[in-house]
């Protein structure tokens, strides 16, 4: 059944699409409602800016701090030291700074800062509200993701306020920024920014980041790499090129496409700066020069003056150091260290790990070993990963696997053996040390660190300055100064100084000395029943004084000091600056059995090279101050009648000695020096009893050097070791670097002294009170003593260094 609705119960849809009339009078109280809205909302916000106002004008105003910081600044800069050729050599202090003043800095480096950090610097007033604004809108959400700070604000922030993103500390950045550009000038707020930022490092300011990652001045970087400094401010931890390489580049692009876009660079500067490979330093920074014991001695005589301030007045040390010297006396005991070591063989591993395992506990553990042992300038730690009786692989923690083989080997043969015994065996766990070798055209080969110590120092004959100071092998193995602290027996390189007491009282060069067995009293052999021998336990028989010294003989020397007396002698040898309480007082002073340091060594041959002076060993030149002014300087060494008073032998006698000292390596123990090919270098050799101790201790060209070797735990270094092939190799090496523009020094007889019978002899002593002979009982006849005229010292024969 169907039922039709009644057209009265119909309704027609409703308009939906219709706009409603509101009566007039509601219109009009709509608007009404909305303006007072409108009204309150203004005015809460001025009364809120108002209130603002206030808070800033009456509580953060006052308590801002004064800026006597950064109107007066004065930057932490480290103390520097430097070799007397302005060679960065040593730098102390926590943080790496470099004091750049604005007008120094270059253009495209202040432009490219700007253009990534705050590109209208130079138009606002220290805040920048169009950037502020802009940062806001990704800042609604409540945290402060996000910065608006201009490079005023940044200062600010640097110098007065934490990092906290909280609105109050925003507030005190904003009024602080106010008031730094009242007081400061635009440069200058940019001079303090650029010089006080954190970059990464440990560097502050772009001075320091372009030494410690370029390694070169602010001047002299390129676009590209003034774009990858540009970009650190913001994140120098994310964007560090060392640690992040990748984010680092990222952000130099940034940089440059905001040069590019500003028009501070052309298409073609963009695409070339993209372009260039960026060698950026990686590791702790290093110095051109190795002088690190040096360094520290400079910065042990600066810090007892200024104590902490030391390393934060920027104080500048000028060493008297030459960089060419210096470098050539580092290679010199590197070079013959390494060749003492290894021609005594392979000692082993250092330690062996354990490789068992997962591979990242493996790994781990290569890690820790490596870490503990730093490389010492080529010697690199490795793990063996794999070993072979002709291939061993190594992992040195760079990421690549090394393999050794052939000539490589050569050296650790031994422990390649299948009868190798296990301390010594090369297998996989054993914690290494590998070199690129030169003779295996820079192919690795297995070596070992050196056991041995060493030291190597020259000074000017005249003046007494430091020309060189090596210390010992590695500075960062051990820091003990060989060269200042070491008290070592000099063994025969203490004979020169007898013999010069001897000339005193009316010995010679020509006097003939009996090398034969001595009688020495119960008190002089002592209790057990001491007698001297000479190294090749054979008995020359009678030998001039001048051979005696040349080849180191032991019991003419002893019989020399037997007759001057050892009180005579003991207090003769103070005036070369010697400490009488570390010298014995009996017979064996001849030998060398007290104890001196490499520089005292030095300082006591000075005179013979000198003409009679003694000379103190100095470091440093001068010393200044952030500004510059010289807070010390070295005096000048006297000269003319002032120097007299630094006499402390006859000028004969320094012009005999020298001239034995030259026979010594003419013709004697020191005879290898002769392939330097000069007739003005002198010297000594020095073995302790078991080869203990090497030394040579020699001048020439105005140059005195002295070099050491000896174990710090003393044991013999061979026996087949001596002075001469330990010792006197180092001096040989450096002086053939350090003489090579220095001329001949030619020396003429000074009055008072004639030849006699060959040889020189003083004056007085011609006449009569001369010792010519001694411990030999036929006397020569007095009128054997001919005087002859005063000459040059002799040439020596043509080729004299090529004889055998």
């Amino acid at each position: 059944m169907v039922y039709n609705r009644p057209d009265s119960c119909h309704h027609e849809q409703p308009d939906l699409t219709a706009t409603p009339t509101i009566p007039p009078a509601k219109s009009t109280l709509l608007r009404r409602r909305w303006l007072i809205a409108l009204i309150a909302i203004a005015g809460s916000a001025v009364a809120a800016g108002a209130l603002l106002a206030l808070y800033l004008l009456l509580v953060v105003q006052p308590a801002l701090p004064a800026l006597n910081v950064i109107t007066d600044y004065k930057p932490k800069i480290p103390l520097r030291v430097y070799t007397l050729d302005r060679v960065l050599i040593g730098e102390f202090g926590e943080e790496r700074r470099e004091f750049v003043p604005i007008a120094h800095i270059p253009e495209m480096m202040k432009k490219a800062l700007l253009a990534i950090e705050d590109s209208r610097f130079y138009e606002h007033g220290g805040v920048d509200y169009r950037r502020a604004l802009g940062a806001a809108k990704s800042n609604l959400g409540g945290s402060f993701r996000q910065g608006g700070s201009t490079i005023t604000m940044q200062v600010a922030r640097n110098f007065f306020l934490t990092r906290e993103k909280i609105i109050s500390r925003k507030l005190n950045e904003v009024m602080l920024a106010y008031k730094i550009e009242a007081a400061l000038s635009k440069d200058q707020i940019l001079q303090l920014y650029m010089n006080q930022i954190y970059l990464g490092q440990r560097s502050y300011g772009f001075g320091s980041a372009a030494q410690t990652y370029f390694g070169k001045p602010l001047k002299d970087l390129s676009i590209a790499q003034m774009a990858m400094l540009a970009g650190l401010p913001q994140n120098p931890a994310r964007h560090n090129p060392v640690v992040n390489p990748k984010h680092a580049t990222l952000r130099q692009h940034a940089v440059l496409k905001r040069l590019l876009a500003m028009k501070d660079i052309s298409e073609r500067q963009f695409q070339q700066a993209l372009q260039e490979p960026l060698q950026v330093i990686r590791g702790r920074q290093g110095f051109e020069t190795h002088a690190e014991y040096a360094a520290e001695l400079a910065r042990q005589a600066v810090f007892e003056q200024f104590k902490e301030e030391t390393y934060t007045r920027g104080i500048d040390v000028t060493t008297t150091l030459l960089k060419a010297d210096q470098d050539a006396a580092y290679d010199a005991l590197r070079r013959n260290v390494q060749g003492y070591d290894q021609r005594h063989g392979y000692r082993g591993p250092e330690t062996f790990i354990d490789l068992r395992g997962n591979p990242n506990e493996r790994d781990e553990a290569i890690e820790r070993a490596l870490q503990k042992r730093p490389a010492s300038d080529g010697l690199i730690a490795a793990v063996v990963t794999a070993a072979s009786g002709t291939t061993v692989t190594v992992d040195t923690g760079a990421g690549e696997a090394i393999t050794i083989t052939g000539g490589g080997l050569r050296f650790a043969a031994p422990g390649l053996s299948a009868s190798a015994k296990a301390s010594i065996k090369l297998r996989p766990g054993a914690v290494i040390r590998i070199t690129q070798d030169a003779e295996l055209k820079k192919g690795w080969a297995i070596t070992q660190l050196p056991q041995v110590a060493a030291a190597f120092v020259a000074i000017d004959a005249s003046s007494g300055a430091y020309h060189a100071l090596v210390g010992g092998f590695d500075f960062n193995l051990q820091k003990f100064n060989h060269v200042t602290q070491a008290w070592r027996q000099p063994g025969s390189a203490i004979k020169p100084f007898v013999y010069s007491g001897a000339l005193e009282k009316g010995y010679s060069p020509a006097t003939l000395i009996n090398d034969a067995p001595l009688a020495l009293s119960a008190l002089e052999a002592g209790p057990d029943n001491w007698q001297p021998r000479n190294d090749d336990n054979v008995f020359h028989g009678p030998i001039s004084m001048r051979y005696a010294l040349a080849q180191s003989n032991n019991v003419a020397s002893v019989r020399l000091l037997q007759a001057i007396t050892v009180p005579y002698a003991h207090e003769y040898l103070t005036r070369f600056g010697f400490d009488p309480a570390k010298q014995p007082s009996n017979l064996t002073l001849t030998l060398g059995t007290g104890s001196v340091t490499p520089v005292q060594m030095a300082g006591a041959y000075a005179p013979f090279a000198n003409g009679g002076y003694q000379v103190k060993p100095y470091l440093i030149a001068r010393i200044t101050d952030i500004k510059g002014a010289v807070i010390f300087q070295a005096k000048a060494a006297a000269e003319g009648s002032a120097r007299e008073s630094a006499r402390v032998i006859d000028a004969r006698n320094a012009f005999i000695v020298d001239s034995m000292l030259r026979e010594v390596v003419r013709s004697g123990t020191g005879a290898a020096a002769a392939r330097l090919k000069r007739s003005d270098i002198a010297g000594k050799t020095g073995t302790t009893n078991d080869a203990i101790d090497g030394w040579f201790a020699g001048y020439g060209g105005g140059i005195v050097g002295v070099a050491w070797m000896g174990y710090d735990e003393p044991k013999s270094l061979g026996r087949r070791e001596f002075g001469a092939t330990l010792a006197l190799p180092i001096w040989i090496d450096y002086m053939r670097v350090a003489l090579t523009k220095r001329p001949l020094v030619e020396r003429r007889a000074p009055p008072g002294i004639d030849k006699i019978n060959g040889d020189w002899m003083y004056d007085e002593f011609i006449a009569g009170g001369a010792v010519r002979v001694l411990g030999i009982e036929q006397q020569l006849p007095q009128q054997q003593l001919l005087p002859q005229p005063t000459p040059w010292i002799e040439a020596p024969p043509p080729n004299w260094w090529d004889r055998p």
